[in-house]
């Protein structure tokens, strides 16, 4: 298999993060809604101040929680269409570091530990081939994923609040510049678990799905199978991940002064601070556009993965 995996699965992602990704960026704007709140300044001019659990802080305006389909529109009406493809370029390079390499282990993998008398590939190898490739490919695209989820949420921000950065390599300049290298891994630790849980449910369900629809005579190796397999597998991923994936979001945009105490000092700051102000199922925010992207993400992945390896099964 060697480079020819990295290929086939970095094609397919590129795809599939492209074609959800206003989906993917109504979800971030979703996990952001509650964690903070305007203020009104001694200029009348209003800020954003986190809702740290330190103090209680009374906000001017009520944050008002509306679903996907409310801030899908709001980002439309106030920002614009082309809003909704805000941070493409840092999707574009997330896909191309994070699902590349995680992708093309988890092949490796597959080759490895297949036993080749039988040619089974058990789930319990599949599920630790998931947990190794996703938290090596998260480690390599973290960078880019702090600045998607950075350029996804500027919108929501006061004009004068705002990072506005013009482009991914712009993003990643300024973090390293104002921020320090160490920036680009923010939230890392969460962004290896996310994709862990993600690439081991994602990937072996998938397999496992589709071996099951296929052993079981549900239906042959083609599109119905591979649509079907995909979209549960985006179902058991979203579950998995969606509490991971609002803490993750949270850590990698909070705004960190120097001189000043950090919103949320780590991940379990960051989650207690969550569940305490706003109870536990914040840790579920985002959950609909999460399965409504999850679900065609899995699908669009798996099913050009297909077509690529037919288009290449002959190199």
């Amino acid at each position: 298999m060697g480079a020819k995996g990295f290929v086939e699965g970095g094609i397919a992602s590129i795809v599939a993060g492209c074609s959800t990704h206003p989906l993917d960026l109504i979800k971030v704007r979703m996990q952001l809604q509650g964690e903070s709140a305007p203020i009104v300044n001694h200029n009348l001019r209003p800020v954003f101040a986190y809702n740290s659990g330190a103090s209680v802080v009374t906000p001017s305006v009520p944050v008002v929680k509306t679903g996907p389909v409310s801030v899908g529109l709001k980002i439309f009406q106030t920002e614009g269409v082309g809003a909704l493809f805000s941070g493409i370029s840092a999707t574009v390079l997330r896909q191309t570091l994070y699902s590349t390499t995680r992708m093309g282990l988890y092949e490796i993998f597959r080759e490895k530990w297949t036993d080749k008398t039988s040619g089974n590939f058990c789930l319990t190898r599949k599920i630790t081939a998931g947990l190794l490739a996703g938290g090596i490919g998260a480690a390599v695209g973290n960078p880019a994923d702090v600045a998607m989820v950075r350029m996804q949420a500027d919108g929501r921000l006061p004009a004068a609040e705002r990072r506005n950065y013009k482009s991914v390599v712009d993003a990643i300049t300024k973090m390293v510049k104002q921020e320090g290298v160490t920036s680009l891994w923010r939230g890392s630790s969460l962004t290896v678990n996310r994709a862990m849980i993600v690439t081991a449910s994602q990937l072996a369900s998938y397999d496992q799905f589709k071996e099951c629809i296929i052993n079981n005579g549900v239906m042959s190796d083609g599109l119905g199978t591979h649509v079907s397999a995909s979209f549960a597998a985006g179902f058991v991923a979203s579950v998995a991940s969606n509490p991971v994936d609002v803490i993750k979001t949270r850590v990698m945009n909070m705004k960190v002064v120097a001189g000043q105490e950090p919103p949320y000092k780590g991940a379990v700051d960051c989650a207690l601070k969550t569940i305490k102000a706003e109870g536990p199922m914040a840790l579920y925010k985002g959950f609909i556009p999460t399965i409504s992207r999850q679900g065609p993400f899995t699908v669009v992945l798996f099913v050009t993965l297909e077509q690529v390896r037919k288009l290449l099964k002959d190199f």
